[in-house]
């Protein structure tokens, strides 16, 4: 809704770059403390800062342990690799010990037959070539006689010869399993250590982590002690409105007085997960005013640039101070002393930016879009009436009073 009339400018400060028209900074966060004493958001910045140069530590140990793992799981793969292998290597050099045992045996056994054969032979040969044919019942047993003791005494010699090979290639079998066995060994041995130099690598690496970790929950508490601070200096100043809504309501940003229409897909996701489509992040008091004025209040042409506070300096549209002000403007609080409207609250802050809904002595009629339709709110003089997000530091719509000679005004044309 675009509104016809156009304030009286009587105070119009901004930088010289502001007449440039620039486009929005997408960093543009509000944060507004309201008391001088204590700069919340630099301490706030600089605990971030540590955070995420903290959190690149962290990533970068947890890549270094991921490979310490992935070293260990290997060592432990090869390790049971030659564990199995050293299983059957030492029942192969059980299996070759049988061996040579039962070749000893036959051995033994064969040269027991040989040492019969040959105690025969011997008688045998005691005889002369006339007795030995005298006592034969032929000369054809006599030839065969002759014939199978040289067969025997081939067979035995060849078997003594054959079981003595086997009984070597069995001995030669052992002693490569045993060289085999004692080089898997020193390796098993060599892998171990390796393992356990991993693991003391990846214990210190988990302890470093746990060490970052504990030292990011300490800055995120002081961080949220911060803002708690921050919130309750900002609520000294500007008080919040029971507004109870009859649209517009819902979503992760409403704490009981609707969401001012703020779209659900940037009302519903985590504060700063994403930003909207001029740049801002969402849940910031930034991002709602910009979207509120634009596209509810049909200011399509409105640029600013850098952060809440700095708007009254770089908008496109005039400035103003009250009692130059109608309702549907912008209010900023000014994050620097230079020419704000109260130079003592201010001074390298981020500040804060609101949609302004009725003025001092007015009764507030829920005529804007998507805020409450219950008419009957009267400001009190020396008050305006907002609505904004993340005044409560929070990402969440809430409507104030803030005190009127606290701000400077972006007017609707």
């Amino acid at each position: 809704m675009k509104k016809d009339l156009k304030p009286h400018i009587i105070k119009r400060a901004r930088s010289g770059f502001a007449a440039m028209g620039l486009s929005v900074l997408i960093l543009a966060f509000c944060l507004s403390p309201a008391v001088k004493a204590t700069n919340y958001q630099a301490q706030i910045n600089s605990l971030n800062g540590q955070n995420a140069q903290t959190q690149s530590l962290i990533n970068g140990l947890q890549v270094q342990a991921n490979n310490y793992q992935q070293a260990i799981t290997a060592y432990q793969n090869q390790i049971t690799a030659i564990e199995n292998s050293i299983a059957a290597n030492q029942q192969k050099q059980a299996e070759y010990q049988l061996e040579i045992q039962q070749d000893q045996e036959k051995i033994a056994l064969n040269k027991s037959y040989l040492a019969d054969d040959l105690k025969t032979m011997y008688v045998q040969g005691q005889m002369t070539m006339i007795e030995q044919l005298a006592t034969s019942q032929s000369l054809s047993m006599f030839v065969n006689k002759q014939e199978d003791d040289i067969k025997v005494q081939d067979q035995l010699d060849g078997l003594l010869k054959t079981i003595k090979q086997l009984q070597d290639q069995a001995q030669q079998n052992k002693n490569q399993v045993a060289a085999l066995l004692k080089t898997e060994q020193a390796q098993q041995a060599q892998l171990n250590n390796d393992e356990s130099q991993q693991n003391q690598l990846l214990a210190m690496n988990q302890q470093q982590q746990s060490a970052y970790n504990a030292q990011l929950a300490a800055n995120n508490n002081e961080i949220a002690t911060l803002r708690a601070e921050q919130a309750a200096a900002n609520a000294a100043v500007a008080r919040s409105v029971d507004i109870a809504p009859s649209s517009g309501g819902g979503g992760a940003c409403d704490i009981g007085y609707g969401n001012g229409g703020y779209p659900s897909s940037l009302c519903d996701s985590p504060q700063d997960a994403i930003v909207d489509a001029a740049g801002f992040p969402n849940r910031e008091c930034t991002s709602f005013a910009n979207w509120y004025f634009t596209s509810e209040e049909g200011q399509s042409g409105f640029q600013v640039n850098g952060n809440a506070g700095w708007w009254w300096e770089t908008s496109n549209y005039a400035v103003s101070t009250y009692p130059n002000v109608q309702p549907g403007a912008i209010g900023v609080e000014p994050s620097s002393a230079l020419n704000a409207p109260v130079p003592s609250l201010h001074g390298g802050y981020y500040g804060h930016v609101m949609i302004v809904l009725a003025l001092p002595g007015t009764t507030y009629d829920g005529h804007f879009p998507y805020t409450s339709n219950v008419a009957g709110v009267t400001v009190p003089q020396g008050d305006v009436l907002v609505m904004s997000m993340n005044e409560d530091e929070a990402g969440h719509f809430m409507y104030n009073f803030w005190p009127v000679n606290y701000l400077m005004y972006i007017n609707p044309q």
